[in-house]
């Protein structure tokens, strides 16, 4: 939980008590709206959140015929995108970040291990051992065994960086349990039967499985590490193979069974997979099989996970979807098989009037650009719908000068009535960019000071905007790295501001790293509140309980946005009805929506 330490415990008993209007629940919304990218396709949802690290997997988890979609982005959540479709057309809707609680720590898998043809579920437990879920049907999973055991009793280790794979691979009726190992090597078990309170035992069969060795030729050394399995008859002979994605692999490995399923032999040579159009991604790539057009056959989904092959450049493009179209034949379909806002990692979203037009328009921006890896961008969405009812289209980065974790604050601080840009960097400054209108149909940003604002240590500034005085100008609120935040009057004017840093531990707030401030009227009193985000999740909110002219915030204890990490809010009123929605960028890229 994030820290607030403020100067008197008064204050906290305070906001406790704060009347209930004032502790209103907030609601995410994935589409509350229209959101196209730049070619006028939807993003379905927009507001999901955005993928970075997506495990996938495909399972009919409703027993309705068709396959549904689970991701794994953090440690203990599971993702379920039911397919609302069919077995032909499928579509995909989110459900929920947390599937019925199951904490699976850093991977899981689906599998039917108790032969009644419902899907159980393998998981991470403490130590790096195996938790198994029974599924009890009616759609709820119950706790079968904390720590899958060996017949001598003793727990069965999985590393934890490595995906297991569960599957009957000599067609003897009893599942065998496949761990990748971080030396490149396949740990091989069988179940053997059950253990008095019905949890499966297994034997060890084999510490090096057919003495597979996983190793890639990187310069300068030969190297093996985290790693998926998947088994899978690619080639249509009516056995088993074997599909390896490795932390130093660009792509999957096929090692194919040149056995049989009673006698599995897998001597092959490893082959970039898919043979004719390998994958070839940033590494550490997670397949799923399944049939997702209903033709009859089996293609798959691939989650780039990232690994040795720089994976800021598949922060967007990681959710790959191949149909099979003939024995070992793939053809690729998508790179974005959820299609959400997502301009990378780490995004931070601010809201503007950029084009003069009357309503909020929407940026989003990124610590790296996964299309140029030299700099940081920040995207515009232009509302092209209205302040009542707001539509949005991507239109394209802003013209900012090259730097990394660009963070916008917009604002006119030189009284010309054009929104200027206050941009945040990795550094411990902030850049001055004043604007100078719609240029060609974008808005244009001249630089006029690369290091405007300097905070007194720490990176990563994050700036917020707002008259905290009541004196007719901006002020500024700049988090950092630390957690804490920086308060700097505008001794100036509203033509020639001139920041005067009056506090760098403000209000003696630390909500945890990499603090992110918003200012915004959340309660329609008519002074600015406070919004604080940080690197773990939370959101903070401090309402002014003084006046526009002297503020004196107090934390509200009953406010609360389930928000993702590197949760950087933005807020403003997008739909016309005089109260503020609250934005959140995300670690994933992507941006969630609060009503």
């Amino acid at each position: 939980m994030p820290r607030l330490t403020l100067a008197a415990a008064a204050v906290l008993a305070a906001a406790a008590c704060a009347p209930a209007s004032a502790q209103a629940p907030w609601s995410r919304v994935l589409a509350p709206f229209p959101v196209l990218d730049e070619s006028g396709a939807p993003y379905d949802p927009p507001f999901f959140g955005g993928l970075d690290v997506p495990r996938p997997q495909l399972v009919d988890i409703d027993g309705d015929g068709d396959l549904d979609l689970f991701l794994q982005e953090r440690t203990d959540q599971l993702t379920l995108f039911e397919n609302t479709g069919t077995a032909r057309a499928p579509r995909f809707e989110w459900r929920t970040d947390r599937y019925q609680g199951l904490e699976t720590g850093e991977w899981y898998r689906f599998t039917d291990l108790d032969g009644d043809g419902l899907p159980d579920l393998l998981g991470e437990a403490k130590y790096s051992r195996i938790r198994y879920w029974r599924n009890a049907g009616g759609g709820r999973f119950t706790v079968a065994a904390d720590t899958l055991l060996d017949v001598d009793g003793v727990a069965i280790f999985a590393e934890r960086q490595n995906i297991a794979n569960l599957t009957d691979l000599d067609c003897n009726g009893r599942p065998d349990l496949f761990l990748g190992q971080l030396d490149g090597s396949v740990d091989r078990y069988e179940q053997v039967g059950t253990d008095a309170a019905g949890a499966p035992s297994f034997v060890l069969l084999a510490r090096r499985f057919e003495n597979i060795s996983i190793v890639a030729q990187m310069t300068p050394t030969a190297r093996h590490g985290a790693n998926t399995l998947a088994f899978e008859d690619v080639d249509g002979d009516g056995d088993k193979d074997l599909l390896w994605g490795d932390f130093f692999e660009p792509g999957l490995l096929l090692i194919e069974n040149t056995g049989s399923c009673a006698e599995p032999n897998f001597r092959s040579t490893p082959r970039s997979f898919p043979l004719a159009d390998p994958v070839a991604s940033s590494g550490y790539n997670a397949p799923s099989f399944g049939d997702l057009d209903g033709d009859g056959d089996r293609d798959f989904v691939v989650g780039v996970i990232g690994g040795a092959y720089v994976p800021n450049r598949t922060s967007v493009e990681n959710l790959w979807y191949l149909e099979r179209t003939g024995p070992g034949e793939y053809a690729r379909q998508t790179k974005r098989l959820i299609r959400t806002v997502d301009v990378g990692s780490e995004s931070l979203p601010a809201l503007a009037d950029l084009d003069g037009d009357g309503d909020l328009d929407l940026v989003v921006a990124n610590k790296i650009d996964p299309a140029d890896l030299t700099t940081s961008r920040a995207y515009w969405f232009e509302n092209t719908g209205g302040r009542r009812a707001p539509a949005f289209r991507l239109r394209g980065a802003l013209g900012l000068a090259p730097t990394f974790h660009v963070a916008p604050a917009f604002g006119d601080l030189d009284g010309d009535g054009r929104p200027d840009l206050l941009a945040g960097t990795w550094r411990d400054q902030l850049a001055w960019y004043r604007g100078s209108g719609m240029v060609g149909g974008t808005p244009a940003f001249a630089l006029a000071d690369t290091a405007f604002v300097r905070i007194t240590r720490g990176s990563n500034t994050t700036p917020a905007l707002g008259d905290l005085d009541g004196d007719g100008d901006l002020d500024l609120v700049v988090g950092e790295a630390s957690g804490a935040l920086n308060y700097f009057r505008n001794d100036g004017s509203r033509t020639a501001p001139a920041f005067t840093l009056v506090s760098d531990e403000w209000l003696g707030l630390d909500v945890g790293r990499r603090s992110t401030p918003a200012l915004v009227d959340i309660d329609g009193d008519g002074d600015l509140d406070l919004l604080v985000g940080e690197e773990g999740g939370k959101v903070v909110l401090l309402r002014n309980a003084g006046s526009r002219t002297e503020p004196r915030f107090e934390p509200d204890a009953g406010f609360s946005v389930p928000a993702q990490p590197y949760a950087a809010p933005a807020a403003g009123d997008l739909d016309g009805d005089g109260k503020p929605e609250i934005l959140t960028g995300t670690a994933g890229g992507g941006v969630m929506y609060f009503r």
